[in-house]
């Protein structure tokens, strides 16, 4: 992992889960970072989501910590928002910073009561422990129903010196696009506006956690905060933004990726490309509605290479297109001509699709330039079992 400098990690376990595990966690930077957030569209926000949006809108952009716990979503509970504005104000206290400078994130079951004597407890004890070196304790004290902490990292070089990008997120269920899914945190230690910042992450996030979908279920707690803290004292010049840019996208692109391959029960990462409709946005319509068919991930699930559910969810998806202009491939081996069968060897496509990623291409060949790729995966009979007792 290449660590952006200028940023200290700690986590412990609070008592919020039920199982002993690290549930409660910091990200410091060294000096006040600038920063950038992306949030979910659900209409039912949690209390964090709320008091993040509103800390960063009074901070302007300026971050000294981002508190975040998992076990307890902090929604739809009488005292979420009384919750939320005390942990600021204590970790504030300990930091010896601003209420308004602290992040806050949650993720876990919602509707039940958090405790602030909980989280706030060990706050002492986490701003002791605050190291560089402790990156992958956080990734994994994030986690809910993830099988495995979810990293990334890029470094790029510019003409005054080298920046690094990484990044850590947690989601497994409860993901869908606008904001899709989870809770998430880049860090880099290039030099950047807030404003620059946020016209990153908005790139990154479209083509990233919101072409990213598991279940279908949107959460309440969706947070992706972008971090800068200067500290490698490198400001990109306009021209080189652009690289920043890309390095951000690629870390964000390879956590999305990493959340649908972990999607509650999955066995399988699925990656969709839907290419030559009019526009992206169209291309992007299409390749969510085949993400989220269950027929098409039951389908995968089974190494069944049913195309016909394929260009039935593209029916469905809300474009205009031929059916006779289209072509599909699944695992490269082309399935459908023209909306219509192809010849391939059935048992041949059948073992390809038993491999752990499956693409699947969907070309409209006369329709425009038009094109879009979604990360998702299969859906087994394990999705069912984690959700079907996920409170107890």
């Amino acid at each position: 992992m290449k660590l952006p400098l200028g940023f200290r990690y700690a986590a412990t376990y609070a008592g919020i889960r039920k199982t002993k595990k690290d549930d409660v966690a910091l990200i410091v930077p060294d000096q006040p970072a600038r920063a950038a957030a992306v949030f979910t569209r659900n209409v039912v926000q949690a209390a964090p989501v709320k008091l993040a949006k509103q800390n960063l809108k009074i901070s302007k952009g300026k971050v000294t910590a981002v508190l975040i716990n998992a076990g307890n979503a902090n929604c739809a509970t009488r005292t979420g928002e009384r919750v939320a504005l005390a942990s600021c104000k204590a970790l504030a206290k300990a930091l010896k910073t601003r209420p308004e400078y602290v992040v806050p994130a949650s993720t876990g079951v919602i509707g039940v009561e958090l405790d602030a004597n909980l989280l706030t407890a060990p706050f002492p004890k986490l701003v002791e422990m605050l190291d560089a070196g402790n990156f992958q304790a956080v990734a994994e004290a994030i986690m809910t129903t993830d099988t495995r902490p979810k990293v990334a990292s890029e470094e790029v070089q510019m003409a005054a010196g080298n920046v690094r990008v990484a990044g850590m997120t947690k989601g497994s269920g409860m993901i869908h696009p606008n904001m899709a899914t989870t809770l998430g945190f880049v860090m880099t230690d290039a030099i950047a506006d807030a404003e620059d910042l946020q016209e990153i992450l908005r790139h990154a996030t479209d083509r990233s956690f919101n072409s990213l979908t598991v279940d279908g279920d949107m959460s309440t707690n969706d947070t992706v905060l972008l971090l800068a803290s200067g500290a490698s004292k490198v400001r990109p010049s306009s021209k080189e933004r652009k690289a920043l840019q890309e390095a951000v996208t690629w870390v964000m692109e390879s956590l999305a990726e990493q959340i649908a391959a972990d999607g509650e029960g999955a066995r399988k990462l699925i990656v969709v490309r839907a290419l030559g409709f009019k526009t992206r946005e169209d291309a992007r319509k299409i390749a969510r509605a085949i993400s989220n068919s269950p027929l098409v991930k039951t389908a995968v699930a089974g190494s069944d290479a049913n195309w016909g559910r394929v260009l039935a969810a593209a029916g469905y998806a809300g474009v205009d297109f031929n059916p006779d202009d289209i072509d599909i491939e699944m695992q490269r081996v082309p399935v459908c001509r023209g909306g219509l069968a192809a010849n391939y060897d059935e048992d041949e496509l059948k073992q390809k699709l038993n491999e752990s990623e499956v693409r699947i291409r969907i070309v409209n060949r006369k329709g425009g330039k038009g094109e879009a790729r979604f990360f998702t995966c299969d859906l087994t009979e394990g999705y069912i079992q984690i959700n079907g007792s996920y409170r107890t």
